[in-house]
């Protein structure tokens, strides 16, 4: 074997090591995302299909961020620190989204308190929750899976080692900072799809009071509770559709840009 022979097979023995050690870092980061991501990060998925996913993920968008994982990979004696923030940095991603698919459960859990059908089905899912908050999650996944979920996480996690640098920590005010305004964020777009049924409620609740007073005999009780149950199933076959279309837009805007105020 000739000088050139192994000069050869020393330099696809370096790029070899090199890009195995990046995708190792990126596995992090897509990894730790993956725990918590809508869809694919769901309780309800397998730890192994998620784990399937991770590697898809890794091997998409590993030869795309090689020259962001550049400086990371030639210190490679160095590996606790990346190992902890690729896996803050990940979560912080995964935790972004998630608050989307919560608002839809907030807005749920609202709704079905407002229509006395918080206890209809509460346990039948993974998490316990109103059968109506498990409706709306389960649609707005499938509306964000046909609108190309995938395609956007990646062009996202390729994005994410632009703003939140391989190797370094966010600054903890500014990651402070921004927790608390995707929550606030999360917790605004909940009400705000659920006014309806809130507002349906308060007027229900104020002609229930209102009949009470003019006739104390009648049993309004017995005869408001079932009334109540069908306006809500009404109202949310009118509802559903426009808030679940503002929903996937507000949940697009966030997967284009979800760190905003970040670093």
């Amino acid at each position: 074997m000739n000088e050139e022979t192994l000069a050869l097979l020393q330099q696809i023995t370096q790029a070899s090591r090199e890009s195995l050690l990046a995708g190792f870092f990126v596995f992090l980061r897509v990894g730790a995302a993956m725990a918590v991501l809508p869809a694919f990060g769901e309780q309800s998925v397998p730890q192994r299909v998620k784990l399937v996913l991770a590697l898809a993920f890794t091997v998409v968008v590993t030869p795309a961020v090689m020259p962001q994982l550049a400086g990371l990979v030639a210190q490679e004696a160095v590996i606790g620190l990346p190992l902890a923030t690729e896996v803050v940095a990940g979560f912080a991603i995964g935790m972004a989204l998630r608050l989307m698919v919560q608002a839809l459960q907030m807005m749920g859990t609202m709704a079905a308190q407002a229509t006395s059908l918080s206890q209809f089905f509460g346990g039948a899912g993974v998490e316990p929750q109103p059968a109506i908050s498990q409706l709306l999650a389960v649609a707005g996944l499938a509306l964000a899976v046909m609108a190309g979920l995938h395609v956007h996480l990646v062009a996202l996690f390729v994005m994410s080692y632009d703003l939140l640098v391989p190797g370094q920590f966010p600054g903890p005010d500014v990651l402070v900072a921004w927790g608390i305004g995707r929550i606030s964020h999360a917790f605004a777009l909940a009400f705000s799809l659920a006014a309806p049924f809130v507002i349906a409620s308060f007027l229900y609740n104020v002609a229930l009071g209102i009949i009470n007073r003019a006739m104390p005999q009648l049993m309004v009780s017995f005869v408001g509770a079932p009334a109540l149950a069908l306006g809500g199933l009404v109202l949310l076959l009118l509802v559903a559709p426009l808030a679940l279309g503002l929903w996937l837009q507000a949940f697009k805007v966030v997967l284009a840009n979800p760190f905003a105020g970040a670093p």
